[in-house]
């Protein structure tokens, strides 16, 4: 069996939503309310973990995506594409 070598880096919201047939805003939520356990979202360095959090006027939200958490979860290889 040969051994998957994943992209580094963060996989694209975009293309995660793609993946699972949803809304960018489904990804971004399931990833902050924890349902989607494929990476984190962080403000100002602190981890959002209740949706309630994402009011832009508390400032942007980063989200990061773990490429091998998303191949855990659905079998998908990202390999760098937008």
């Amino acid at each position: 069996m040969s051994k998957i070598i994943f992209s580094t880096g963060s996989v694209p919201i975009s293309v995660v939503a793609k993946v699972y047939g949803k809304d960018s805003c489904w990804v971004r939520a399931g990833i902050i309310a924890g349902w989607l356990p494929i990476g984190v979202a962080t403000r100002n360095g602190q981890r959002i973990t209740e949706v309630s959090d994402i009011s832009s006027k508390k400032g942007r939200i980063n989200f990061y995506v773990s490429p091998k958490k998303l191949y855990e979860e659905t079998g998908y290889i990202y390999n760098g594409e937008r």
